[in-house]
């Protein structure tokens, strides 16, 4: 289907994005060192960048899938061919390398002194462009224009699949009917609120007060908190996958008797 499609997508791209800053951040509290090379940064920023990025497209792409699902049922094999689905997810990559490689060669761009202190756990892009020496005018501003763009449009693109997918719930007659459509996609909305909100707070929480560490605090939620909560929100609102953990826990079950015997 392509709803575990989308989802065994999401899923590798949480692990990418824990994987890119939490193994460097439990690396430096065991040998107490918070160093990190020019390189080193560069690339932990720039795969943040493209899974983050990766991540927000994929939950635009599954409010679509949800929309054709409760909008357009009937037609709703037809348009989610696995060739379609393939495109979206591939598109969504070549968007998000090309946004993380434009952004990374615009910090290559900036010279920096030696010793530099980042007041963040991980090279996250607006601290790494702010301890630059050089000017950061350009850096900001196409900073501003991807946010905008590559930002505001999957936003934007969420916020209207899921208007007209009320739209479509509230011209169902039977409370049954309405309770069904709208559980499909209760675990994609969970977590869409749970990212832009962690997301958006951290952002604000940044800009509002001059505290670099209280932003650096609240990122946890967005880059660790989040990923590790998706796959308990799917699964624990998700029938298909609770009826496996259950098959599966019984087949253990079994097994383990088989064994004792």
């Amino acid at each position: 289907m392509p709803m575990y499609f989308f989802l065994a997508n999401l899923s590798l791209v949480d692990i990418c994005v824990t994987t890119t800053t939490v193994p460097k951040m439990l690396a430096n509290i065991q040998i107490q060192s918070k160093v990190i090379t020019y390189e080193g940064c560069i690339t932990q920023m720039y795969f943040f960048l493209l899974f983050a990025g990766l991540d927000d497209f994929l939950l635009t792409v599954m409010a679509y899938d949800r929309f054709i699902a409760i909008c357009h049922p009937l037609q709703y094999t037809v348009i989610m061919n696995p060739q379609f689905c393939g495109l979206l997810v591939l598109v969504s990559w070549i968007i998000s390398v090309l946004q993380s490689l434009l952004e990374s060669l615009m910090v290559l761009r900036l010279s920096f002194c030696t010793d530099v202190e980042i007041p963040h756990f991980f090279c996250e892009l607006n601290q790494v462009v702010h301890c630059a020496c050089s000017d950061t005018f350009i850096n900001e501003i196409v900073m501003s224009l991807l946010a905008v763009l590559l930002g505001g449009c999957p936003l934007t693109g969420i916020l209207f699949s899921y208007y007209k997918i009320l739209s479509s719930i509230r011209m169902i007659s039977s409370t049954q009917g309405k309770c069904k459509a709208f559980s499909t996609c209760a675990s994609h909305l969970s977590v869409v609120c749970l990212f832009y909100f962690t997301a958006i707070g951290v952002y604000i929480s940044s800009s509002a007060t001059p505290n670099a560490r209280a932003g650096t605090t609240a990122s946890v939620l967005y880059t660790m908190v989040t990923p590790m909560l998706n796959p308990f929100i799917y699964s624990l609102r998700n029938k298909d996958i609770k009826e496996a953990l259950k098959r599966l826990f019984r087949r253990e079950v079994i097994k383990g008797h088989l064994s004792w015997h």
